[in-house]
């Protein structure tokens, strides 16, 4: 992907997004993570869908993406449905179709392959709604709007964090890459290489993509690189925090836990907690607020009729065309600025903190 764009930090062009927001008018949203968050209490005349992609590849989607987008929704006083696919293409089309069905004007997927994508915005499209790309672009596509964070970036960051744990010493690195269907995983991926394969010291013995960034799969996968290598995997390069976990989960089997650094993305709660106990490097932080408030302003936008406020283009390389774009700067998180992710709402302390951790966020600095 050929990138059109300034590194700019996105505000949240007007919205108040705090997660402490009152969350969607059907009580029943947050019980079940594939039902629908309906909101009735609109002040406009468009509604606004969005299909979330699983709950197996990263706990962000409902952890921290469907509160964010319910907040946002409820204070621009919009009509919302909010559905989970469960990492189901079938099930993300039927969705949509029943979202096209009901009456939504704006249309807004992460999509969980591009094939897919592409076909739900084609008859989108073909009924008049709108569709933009919430996280992950699609090739192929006809979204009007791609917002995200700057992909190719976060692999940098992820490069040069592992680089800054493993120093300028001889280092054999594994590299565990999210789903091959993902054109996220491939610019994390690319981002990553980029960095490290500049170091003439690291050296990489394996490498394979983790299908549905499956976490179970990534474990037998890494084990697999591992045993590969005869044991001597010096790093990590994990594309987020659950398949960095799967990677931990291995390397404490072989007593190398905290000795071989791993790297990850999403700041979750394990993610930090790992990062706190030494046994991840580095994890990349992307505020769900933030990419919430986003997408919120543009849907908004398509919804009054207007355009939205852009940082630039993202090519897509399969559709041939320059999809306007709103991509937002992610952070390296480390065991001293874990404390960042809690300051913006990120995380709860009070989840981070248990247990074990407690004294180590302590030590952090973090209350």
């Amino acid at each position: 992907m050929k990138r059109k764009h300034s590194l700019v930090l996105v505000p949240l062009l007007g919205l108040s997004m705090a997660l402490t927001a009152c969350g969607s008018d059907d009580s029943d949203s947050g019980s079940d993570s594939g039902s629908s968050s309906d909101s009735s209490s609109s002040e406009g005349s468009g509604k606004i869908g969005v299909i979330l992609p699983d709950t197996e590849s990263s706990v962000r989607w409902e952890s921290a993406d469907r509160p964010a987008l319910e907040a946002a929704f409820d204070e621009a006083g919009v009509d919302y449905d909010i559905q989970n696919a469960e990492g189901d293409a079938e099930r993300m089309t039927q969705i949509a179709d029943t979202m096209i069905g009901n009456g939504v004007t704006v249309l807004a997927i992460v999509n969980l392959d591009s094939e897919s994508g592409a076909a739900i915005q084609e008859k989108a499209k073909s009924q008049g709604v709108a569709t933009i790309d919430y996280d992950r672009l699609t090739l192929g596509g006809s979204a009007e709007y791609y917002v995200s964070f700057d992909n190719t970036v976060v692999g940098e960051l992820q490069g040069q964090g592992l680089a800054d744990c493993l120093g300028d010493k001889k280092a054999n690195i594994v590299y565990l890459n999210g789903s091959p269907t993902d054109n996220n995983a491939t610019l994390f991926a690319e981002g990553a290489h980029s960095v490290l394969d500049e170091i003439s010291n690291y050296t990489v013995v394996g490498e394979q993509a983790v299908p549905d960034w499956d976490n179970e799969e990534a474990a037998t996968i890494f084990q697999q690189l591992y045993t590969a290598a005869d044991g001597k995997v010096d790093g990590v390069l994990a594309a987020n925090d659950g398949l960095g976990g799967a990677a931990i989960s291995i390397l404490e089997g072989n007593g190398q836990a905290g000795k071989v650094p791993v790297t990850g993305q999403d700041a979750t709660v394990e993610g930090l907690q790992n990062v706190l106990a030494g046994t991840q490097c580095m994890t990349v932080y992307k505020s769900a607020t933030q990419e919430a408030g986003a997408l919120a302003d543009a849907a908004i936008a398509l919804v009054n009729g207007e355009e939205a406020e852009t940082t630039g283009t993202t090519e897509d390389t399969e559709g041939g065309r320059e999809v306007p774009s709103i991509l937002l700067e992610p952070q390296a998180i480390t065991k001293d600025n874990v404390g960042d992710v809690i300051d913006d709402g990120g995380q709860k302390a009070e989840d981070v903190c248990t247990g074990k951790f407690a004294d180590l966020c302590t030590e952090a600095g973090i209350s």
